[in-house]
């Protein structure tokens, strides 16, 4: 409910219109400066309590009901009763006539419901009735789980709808998925990563089963060799078939996925007051419209949109230069909402709440100001500190002249997927269970053998067909690991390396650890065996993370090494 709903106001912010009073601790509708309004109606009845705590007098002279609105006559002695229609009575809502899209990041949420929870509520219906969701199709995991690891999809389209943003060319774009994001926060909250994934990566989109506008079901066919981006809006594909795609690209299932426009950018960095970004140089991109001096710069609305938009200005001039401004601007966001001017203005709370929630496109497990307040908390528990961004490693497609696309860096993607399958943080967080990582770390501490006193057999458990064999011959030619043999296929499919061995065989273990660059989770006790010759052996079995022959394995227990920054430091565009 608002000012101008009731007709009271012309030019006033419904956000600037909710009140809290301090005597009652409620937020109260105030209409006009002059005219102090009733609280927001409650259900219980008993008698209302002055400051100090005692009843107030029922008969007391009441306030003006309204501007220009004499108070109503009462029989002398009888209680005073309140303006007709107003007991008991909800205000009138309206449901939202620009149901924009989303977020930009997951975090943001956090701090935007859990002021939006205050709010009494009557404000939690109507936030609720802003909000629009589509179907998930059956592409998430069904929701997102309190004590387990969050995975949501940030998706940010480049359609041209809502005011002035046709002038941005192509106005006619269906809506591709133009930024999209993997947020993936930690099973114990201590630590997140945010992904970026290139527009202009070549890969390929699954088929898609999606919901159509009068609800019937079809199936979009997939295509193969086709730019990332093309996952949303082309052949009418909806968010649960980018969902699909990444699924399909990383092997991680989103729980839920948030879609947005070019208004959410705006709408929400006024909705803070702006936000605080550097620039390594001066930068007048007539495409994005950006005009801005080198240094730190304060932008909200059309301009931190150019902000997010310009490309041609920075770096190398393409998508992933595009890509390190909008992850300085999402850190930018992240700390401005953290920030104490923001979480203790309760006016510029609701602006936020209202802001966001007319901003959003969520996933049909995603559709309440409830299920929303929930994740909020959850995601309200991480440290910026604590928030990686990093991006999909990539390199220029080799099969394109005039380079346009990009493909994955070969070797270097499976283990930023893996690390964050496995929960692995991208920060320096001691967050780990120290009693098991000192136990798993101990495994490697201890006297070596000898590499000739090593006797190990070597088996393909995922590997690449003939890993043994040439792990063997390193082994055996390079590392000097003599008593070594080949054992043929595991009969199983292993993620990643293991090494097992009896007790005694620990120093063994240790040495040949040692040569491969195994982590400590790698090895695993258990009991002896024998080889061909019917001697004690240890036994390497190798998955499907083997680096090839003679190549280190990348520690299980450590993120790879990319280019990455935190939420918490101020990065400047070049």
């Amino acid at each position: 409910m608002d000012a101008q709903s009731r007709g009271r106001a012309e030019n006033i912010d419904p956000a600037d219109q909710w009140v809290l009073n301090p005597n009652t601790g409620e937020y109260e509708l105030r209409l006009t400066p002059s005219t102090p309004q009733s609280a927001v109606p409650r259900p219980r009845r008993s008698a209302p309590r002055g400051a100090n705590g005692a009843a107030r007098d029922r008969t007391a002279t009441p306030q003006a009901p309204g501007r220009g609105v004499p108070p109503q006559r009462r029989r002398r002695g009888a209680p005073e009763e309140p303006p007709p229609g107003r007991r008991g009575r909800r205000p009138v809502q309206k449901k939202s006539k620009a149901k924009k899209a989303l977020l930009w990041t997951g975090g943001t949420m956090a701090f935007v419901l859990v002021a939006a929870a205050g709010a009494g509520y009557l404000y939690i219906k109507h936030l609720n009735d802003n909000i629009t969701s589509v179907s998930d199709d059956g592409a998430s995991t069904g929701g997102f789980s309190k004590g387990k690891a969050i995975n949501i999809l940030l998706i940010g389209t480049d359609k041209r709808t809502g005011k002035g943003n046709d002038k941005y060319g192509d106005k006619n774009s269906v809506g591709h998925a133009d930024t999209t994001i993997l947020l993936h926060v930690s099973k114990d909250r201590s630590n997140a990563t945010a992904l970026s994934i290139p527009r202009d990566l070549i890969t390929d989109i699954p088929d898609c089963p999606t919901t159509q506008a009068d609800g019937s079901q079809k199936v979009i066919a997939g295509t193969s060799n086709v730019r990332f981006n093309t996952s949303l809006g082309q052949d009418d594909r909806t968010p649960s078939c980018v969902a699909r795609t990444v699924t399909e690209l990383t092997g991680i299932k989103p729980d839920n996925f948030m879609v947005a426009d070019f208004n959410a950018v705006k709408t929400l960095t006024t909705a803070v007051g702006g936000v605080d970004v550097c620039l390594g140089k001066d930068i007048n991109d007539p495409d994005s419209h950006l005009n801005l001096k080198k240094g730190m710069q304060h932008i909200q609305g059309e301009t931190a949109l150019a902000f997010v938009r310009t490309r041609h200005a920075v770096g190398f001039g393409g998508d992933l230069s595009r890509i390190t401004l909008q992850q300085q601007f999402l850190s930018a966001l992240m700390r401005k909402l953290k920030s104490n001017d923001t979480l203790t203005d309760p006016t510029k709370m609701i602006k936020i709440a209202e802001a966001g929630t007319k901003a959003l496109t969520v996933d049909s497990n995603l559709d309440s100001i409830g299920k929303l307040k929930d994740l909020g908390l959850e995601l309200g528990k991480l440290n910026p500190k604590n928030l990686t961004f990093t991006t999909v490693p990539v390199i220029d497609n080799p099969a394109e002249k005039v380079h346009a696309t990009v493909v994955l860096k070969p070797g270097a993607t499976q283990p930023v997927f893996d690390a964050i399958k496995n929960d692995v943080s991208f920060t320096a967080v001691k967050a780990q269970k120290k009693k098991e990582a000192a136990a798993v770390a101990a495994r490697l501490k201890g006297t070596k053998s000898a590499a000739s006193a090593v006797r190990v057999r070597v088996l393909n458990g995922g590997a690449e067909p003939g890993s043994a064999q040439a792990e063997l011959e390193y082994l055996q030619n390079q590392a000097g690991v003599l008593k070594s043999e080949n054992a043929g296929n595991a009969g199983v499919q292993l993620s990643r390396t293991t090494l097992e061995y009896a007790p005694d065989q620990a120093d063994q273990a240790r040495r040949l650890a040692a040569i491969l660059g195994l982590s400590g989770s790698a090895l695993k006790p258990g009991k002896s065996v024998t080889n061909s010759q019917g001697l004690p052996a240890i036994t390497l079995t190798l998955g499907k993370d083997f680096p090839g022959a003679g190549d280190s394995f990348t520690a299980a227990t450590k993120a790879p090494d990319v280019d990455k920054t935190t939420a918490d430091k101020v990065e400047c565009a070049k």
